[in-house]
């Protein structure tokens, strides 16, 4: 089977489900606009004087490269280049460090007002940036000064790689010797989440002539590495993994607690192998991983009662903190499922609203992307 990457196709899943192609496009803008310019209990997007904006986290009361990031990639996706510029513009006034042993990349949490909360950076940030950057490239051409989005994205993506080779510090965000990324630059593992081989392919053809081959190596690396991260029962990876693909079950004091589970970061696993999928079909057992996932939450979770689980499916106490996340990214991960629960997941998706409350905001950032995603618009912009 060939990708949309070779076929330029893209599947609207909610039409196969049955749904009509006009009540999808009106929910997809309705969801867009709630989201930006909804009230202050529904917005997590908020414009600041004539040129800039932000997303703000409503559950931690931060601005984060993460929710940056997809912001920006919203935007290209859905053509909204005022909003596009604006968050990047902020991004860039703000977020970016000009110095020190991080200089190139971004501050990955800031507070409302723009003051650097962290002097390091998170590397899905840089990884989103630098993908939307090309996207946007690509689909509005390149201005001047930040707004040159392929230079700015090359420039990122050179330091991601190659950061510390100048003998000035700092840790370069894949690790050289296994083309993997990592959770933060000065550490040795990983999160699989962070993985997105689909980028990685598309960063071969448009980053610096000289990294190219890098980036098909990490693209190659990232889905080998998926295999080992993902139970081989339940599909299901941990927050943090070791480059084995064992969860990473230290560092507990250092990052809030656990992350050796299926939790909040872990969620969007599913997500990325179905959007990976989509794109380049490059390997069928993403399908066979998208399948256990939809199939434990059907058989196991069928109540809708979601937990925090050990990656092989024992439920803990706790409650998940992100319910809307798990069926969002279970209904993306039906761009590979091939199992008899993958419409099922589409449906449930389609029928759950938007989350409201000050957790909002990572639920309905990947609930916006699995909209775009299962309506045909998480689209590569070549």
């Amino acid at each position: 089977m060939a990708g949309a990457f070779q076929t330029g196709s893209y599947r609207n899943v909610f039409v196969e489900a049955g749904y009509s192609k006009e009540e999808v496009e009106k929910r997809l803008e309705e969801t867009f606009q709630t989201m930006f310019y909804g009230t202050d209990e529904e917005r997590i997007y908020y414009p600041v004087g004539d040129d800039m904006g932000y997303l703000t986290d409503t559950g931690n009361h931060d601005v984060r490269t993460e929710g940056m990031s997809y912001g920006m990639m919203m935007c290209v996706q859905l053509d909204k280049k005022e909003e596009f510029d604006r968050i990047w513009k902020w991004t860039r006034t703000y977020m970016y460090l000009s110095e020190g042993e991080n200089k190139g990349y971004f501050a990955w949490s800031c507070a409302l007002d723009g003051t650097k909360n962290a002097y390091g950076p998170a590397p899905d940030g840089e990884e989103f940036f630098a993908m939307a950057l090309f996207f946007a490239a690509n689909r509005w051409g390149n201005g001047t000064g930040i707004f040159d989005y392929a230079k700015e994205a090359r420039a990122i993506l050179h330091e991601c790689v190659h950061k510390g080779e100048d003998g000035n510090g700092g840790e370069p965000m894949w690790e050289p010797s296994n083309k993997l990324i990592k959770f933060i630059p000065n550490c040795d593992w990983s999160d699989p989440s962070y993985h997105l081989p689909h980028f990685y392919e598309l960063f071969a053809l448009w980053a610096d002539k000289e990294d190219q081959e890098f980036w098909r190596e990490a693209a190659k690396a990232s889905r080998e590495y998926l295999k080992k991260a993902c139970h081989p029962d339940t599909g299901f990876a941990a927050e943090y993994a070791d480059y084995d693909g064992s969860p990473h079950n230290r560092h507990y004091q250092e990052f809030g607690g656990r992350h050796d589970w299926y939790y909040s970061d872990a969620y969007r696993v599913a997500a990325n192998i179905g959007l990976d999928y989509e794109w380049f079909a490059a390997d069928e057992w993403e399908r066979e991983c998208a399948d256990k996932i939809q199939r434990f939450f059907s058989e196991k979770a069928a109540d809708g009662k979601y937990k925090i689980y050990e990656i092989d499916g024992t439920p803990l106490e706790e409650n998940a903190l992100h319910p809307v996340a798990i069926i969002a990214t279970n209904a993306q991960a039906s761009l590979a499922a091939n199992g008899k629960y993958a419409m099922e997941h589409v449906r449930h998706f389609w029928e759950t609203p938007l989350r409201e409350g000050n957790r909002r905001y990572y639920d309905n950032c990947l609930y916006l992307f699995a909209f775009l995603a299962l309506s045909g618009h998480y689209r590569i912009w070549s």
